[in-house]
């Protein structure tokens, strides 16, 4: 028999609350009341987990192969795993990506930003970890963006996620940003989760796996829960 895993439960005040002042948009957004529990049923319980390949077809990992050309911006490779509370890894995830272009434009008809399309780049992906929890894409590094959160607000380079497990509704959200971002700290949403957690949504340079005159490498890993657990957005983001 072997001994049990330590419980490791999910620290107090690490995940950013719904309301936060300073992000004007979740002033109208947070919930009025207490939400309502609703008990798990087998329609939250089950689903595709295991076969989101079959159901999503092939993996769309490689975002710089999406179209006939390369898409402009500086390549990058972004790796990691998903873990769960205890570290073990979370096989069969789905793991979606949305983000800006080099120029810090979506490729979305709400996204009206003064910067230029790129024609070879749509900003989506998705990868299913394998066995041991790894993911791993190929993208360009997003550019900055101006949002109406002030009179001059620029939202830090960053990328959504989102993640599925064993069924759509055990999704999780969450955006990561990069080292040394001087617009990190002055961006409402990152702010908005706790200080002592901030380190949990940024991701760290990867030596080991930057690809010699290719491409620059950075390793976020997920852990869905727990101690050191990824803070998620709280039903909002931009």
């Amino acid at each position: 028999m072997t001994d049990p895993l330590p419980y490791a439960p999910e620290e107090a005040g690490t995940q950013p609350p719904s309301l936060s002042p300073d992000f004007v948009s979740s002033r109208t957004r947070a919930p009025g009341q207490a939400p309502i529990k609703i008990p798990q049923t087998l329609t939250e319980t089950t689903g595709p987990g295991g076969a989101w390949d079959r159901l999503m077809g092939p993996a769309a990992s490689d975002l710089t192969q999406q179209h006939k050309g390369q898409p402009l911006g500086e390549r990058i490779i972004l790796s990691g795993r998903v873990l769960d509370g205890e570290g073990r890894p979370a096989s069969h995830t789905m793991v979606e990506l949305v983000q800006a272009n080099a120029a810090g434009r979506y490729a979305h008809m709400y996204d009206q930003h003064d910067a230029p399309l790129d024609p070879n780049f749509s900003g989506v992906g998705r990868a299913i970890t394998d066995a041991d929890g790894n993911y791993k894409f190929i993208t360009v590094k997003p550019g900055a963006y101006p949002w109406a959160n002030g009179p001059n607000t620029w939202r830090p380079q960053h990328i959504h996620f989102s993640l599925f497990g064993p069924a759509f509704a055990t999704r999780l959200v969450t955006q990561m940003y990069f080292p040394g971002d001087p617009l990190f700290p002055l961006d409402a949403i990152a702010m908005s989760v706790p200080e002592r957690a901030r380190h949990r949504i940024v991701c760290s340079f990867d030596p080991k796996t930057t690809v010699p005159y290719w491409a620059l490498a950075y390793h976020f890993d997920f852990v869905l829960r727990g101690r050191d657990a990824t803070p998620m957005d709280a039903e909002h983001g931009e």
